[in-house]
């Protein structure tokens, strides 16, 4: 009998899309939301509710399933002891591998702050037992346009630091590779785009490319913070904002790696291809 495959954030672009990748492999696939009407329905594929503040939403939603693609839980204040309590109720369901969707440079003390979210969750996979694969993938290319504001301005503390980022397609592409293959047990991928580029290239690209002005502006950490204040966000929320950049100008973000191309055959998608795509569906 084929393994079932559960795969969380299944009405995402990454989970819906890895879905969509494994549905003519054969494996019986799992889908999980929160809102199970958002997923979009496969053929052959069963739904279910899960809630990763709610353990017991966990342990029915994986119970039967031998592989778990789990893509991290919306940041907030607890995430990490959410998705610890996560690990032990697969577990405790039966679960055998997870494949977990993490970040570059995840460590205790990352400067990015919810890069240490993700450390404290592949320790408790290691803990566990289980056998894992971690994709740990750099900012995505999909979301740099969205640091815009409405006048096509980028500010942030990130310096002419540089982000090797990578499009949600292709991590898409590179977790159905690993799900659909028994090679890549305890192993661990950074998973990058094909170039690292600082936010002023990336606005003059998409400024050539999207047909509007865009200009990236550098911030000390105080103007960041400062600029930020109106949104009356938790400082959590704001450090995770800030952080976004003050990582690319540490450097902890312009590493480049083929795992793209390991993992799929097909090379990583450049920023500038990516950009293209967008003015496709306008």
């Amino acid at each position: 009998m084929p393994e079932t495959i559960a795969i969380s954030g299944a009405s995402g672009h990454i989970g819906g899309r890895v879905a969509r990748l494994l549905a003519p492999s054969g494996a019986r696939l799992r889908l999980l939301g929160r809102n199970v009407d958002h997923i979009a329905p496969i053929d052959g594929a069963t739904t279910a509710a899960i809630d990763f503040a709610d353990p017991t939403t966990v342990a029915a939603a994986l119970d039967g399933v031998q592989t778990f693609f789990f893509v991290s839980a919306t940041e907030s204040a607890d995430r990490a002891d959410q998705q610890i309590a996560v690990v032990r109720a697969a577990k405790d369901a039966g679960v055998q591998r997870i494949v977990y969707l993490s970040f570059v440079g995840a460590a205790p003390d990352s400067t990015f702050t919810f890069g240490r979210d993700h450390w404290y969750t592949e320790q408790a996979i290691r803990a566990s037992g289980l056998a894992f694969t971690f994709l740990r993938d750099n900012q995505y290319q999909d979301i740099i346009p969205h640091f815009a504001d409405e006048n096509g301005v980028i500010e942030g503390p990130a310096g002419d630091g540089k982000v090797a980022a990578v499009t949600r397609g292709d991590v898409a592409d590179c977790a159905a590779a690993v799900l659909d293959s028994t090679e890549h047990h305890g192993k661990t991928f950074d998973v990058t785009g094909p170039r690292a580029f600082d936010l002023a290239t990336a606005t003059a690209d998409m400024t050539e490319i999207l047909g509007r002005p865009y200009r990236y502006v550098d911030q000390t950490v105080d103007q960041a913070y400062a600029s930020r204040a109106k949104y009356n966000a938790p400082k959590w929320e704001v450090d995770g904002w800030v952080s976004t950049y003050t990582a690319i100008a540490q450097g902890d973000l312009d590493q480049v790696t083929d795992a793209v191309q390991h993992l799929t055959g097909h090379p990583a998608t450049d920023f500038r291809d990516h950009l293209e795509t967008l003015t496709d569906k306008s």
